[in-house]
Order: C-alpha cells, then structure tokens, then sequence
C-alpha cells in the first residue's frame, strides 16, 4: 500500500510517498481504509524526533484521520465492515485506572496516533476499535479528519480542565493555528463574553473574526500586551489560551485578570523559559496543563462537528500522493486552517 514514510529522524528531505506493507490487525482491533487525514504540525515534530521517542522505522506519519472500516477483530462486536468512522486519536488501555475510566489522556500506556505509532497518511492503517466513532451518513471525512486532534485539545482544555463559563472573557495567542481556530468557535458556544485574538497578520485575523472573535490584534503593528491590557479597561482577561510558550508566556500571564487561568497544550517556539513568580502569586493566577481529551470529550466535540454547531477550518486539500507537498508548506508556516490529504 501506499503511504507518507520516514526512515530516519530529520529533516522533511526524509519523507517519501513509500510501498509498504498493509498492517496485520489484533483481535481488538480494525483495518481502516483511510478516506482522508489531516496535517498537525506534530507531525514535523515527530520527523525531526526527540530523545526517547523511539519508533518502529519506517514509521507512517499523520495523527488525524476518518475513513471505512475495511476489517475487524476477532473481539469487535460494535463495529462490522462498511462502517463510516472518525478516530480519537489519543490511544488509551483498559489496563490501568484512568484508561478503564475514558481517561486515555492520562493512561499509562497514552499514546497518540502517529506519533508513537503508526498514524494515517496511507490507504490502510490499524487501529483499535475502542478509538472509532461512527459517523452520520451526512458527516464528511475531511472535516472529520481535519478536527479530531485540534478539537478534541482545545475542548479538553477549554472546557474540561478550564472550566470556561458563560460571560468569561478569553485571549487566544494565535490566529492561524487548528488549536487556536477550534479555541474561537468553542469559546464562542460556550458564550464567552469577548473573545480577544492576538495574530500575525490582517488576512488571519480577518478569519479569526469569521469564526466569532471579537477583539483583533496584530502583533506586527502593536505591543499586544499593551493593546489587551488598553481593550479590557486595564483589568486584563479571565483566560488566556498560550500554546506558544517560551516567546509570550510571560506577557499572557501580565494579560490576566486576578483569579485568572493561562490554559496550555504546547509550547510552538520553545519549553522553557523564566518567569516572574510574583505575578503567579500576586494575583492569584493558575497555570493549567492539558494534552489532547478523554473519550468522552472526544465523542462530546465530535458530535458537535457533525450537527454543524462547530466547523473545522480547512485551508487546502491534497492527494495522499502530495504528502510531502503539504508538509512543506506547514512548515513554512503560511496556513490558515487544517491541511487535509484524501485518499
């Protein structure tokens, strides 16, 4: 079968559209066809690797996708051939306590589809069946690959672990991103009161205004901190949504009301940096961590997207065979929305 490779750590130099074997499925397992799948800019993390991230090579690329399912295990009773599915892409066990609760985020044996296996640029991939959800026959699979991972995280964060109530004010640090645009629309149905977006550029923003944000910032033209600081009253925000790390934590947390959250699931332009900790204390600020959703989120978002109340950004779509393609241009950076591969 076909599929989007690497045989080594590096650069995207080392991606392919390779010939490789169709996967062998356990018992509670499916074979899924894949119909469409969708770039995260994991995916480059995972290329260039990191110590003890140690993968079977060669090793195919892509956390989200939806398709058929073409196969099924010996166990699996709630799933036959035919079924139209997206897939959580977070992989849990039923051997530990968080996994036997939905909780596969925080399972012991977590992992996520391709990253610490094989994921979903290819015709085929295995999958286990406690992963899949079934899809309404009007649901498409790009959109469905296209919002797995980046709603089920913002969801898991914004709602689960942030606890956003209706009237809260929100910061979002990014326009682009496919966190940052699934952040805007959930905020926005959850009924915060004004959601404030920090971008890079007018045509981004202008997207961020789309899907429902309020307060359009352009960090290019002005001191972002400053201008949030200037849009509130100088009272700052009840939550900051940062998955950018090391470049604008510390004026996040200066961008937060007393009592406020700074919600974070990744750290883009780097993990580590220092902070002023009589802020954190001084104003009674919490930091919460989160990583991807529970089972439940998963279903919860998902079901959002396919009765339409939530819609998944997609920048451009391109064939399997143009993987290589579509990651150079995420790397690049110029993308607004989700880049999607079919099948």
């Amino acid at each position: 079968m076909k599929a989007v490779v690497f045989y080594e750590h590096g650069s995207l130099e080392n991606v392919q559209v390779a010939d490789v074997p169709q996967p062998e499925i356990g018992p509670d397992d499916v074979l899924l066809a894949v119909k469409a799948a969708a770039l995260n800019r994991l995916d480059l993390w995972v290329l260039a690797g990191w110590p003890g991230l140690n993968l079977k090579l060669p090793h195919i690329m892509g956390s989200d996708g939806a398709g058929v399912v073409a196969q099924v295990g010996s166990n699996v009773t709630d799933f036959a051939v035919g079924d139209r599915v997206a897939v959580n892409p977070t992989r849990g066990s039923d051997t530990d306590t968080f996994g036997r609760r939905g909780q596969d985020n925080m399972s012991d044996n977590f992992a996520i589809l391709g990253e610490h296996v094989d994921g979903f640029f290819a015709e085929y991939t295995a999958v286990p069946a406690r992963n899949l959800l079934k899809m309404p026959d009007e649901a498409n699979f790009e959109d469905a690959a296209a919002a797995s991972l980046v709603y089920v995280t913002a969801w898991h964060s914004l709602i689960t672990r942030g606890g956003l109530r209706p009237g809260e004010s929100v910061l979002i640090v990014g326009a682009g991103g496919g966190v940052n645009t699934a952040a805007i629309q959930i905020a926005q149905l959850a009924g915060a009161g004004r959601i404030y977006v920090v971008g890079s550029s007018a045509d981004k923003l202008a997207k961020a205004e789309a899907l429902g944000a309020d307060v359009l910032i352009n960090r290019n033209e002005e001191d972002w901190g400053k201008a949030v600081f200037k849009a509130t009253n100088r009272r700052g925000v009840d939550i900051v949504v940062d998955n950018v790390g090391a470049a604008t934590f510390p004026t996040s947390l200066r961008a937060l009301k007393k009592g406020g959250r700074l919600l974070t699931v990744g750290n883009t332009s780097g993990p580590k940096f220092e902070l002023d900790n009589r802020l954190i204390f001084g104003k009674h600020l919490s930091i919460i961590g989160s990583t991807m959703g529970t089972s439940a989120d998963y279903e919860t978002v998902m079901n959002l997207i396919f009765n339409g109340r939530l819609r998944p950004v997609i920048d451009s779509i391109y064939p399997l065979s143009e993987g290589p393609t579509a990651l150079r241009r995420l790397e690049e950076g110029d993308v607004a929305g989700k880049l999607v591969l079919t099948v």
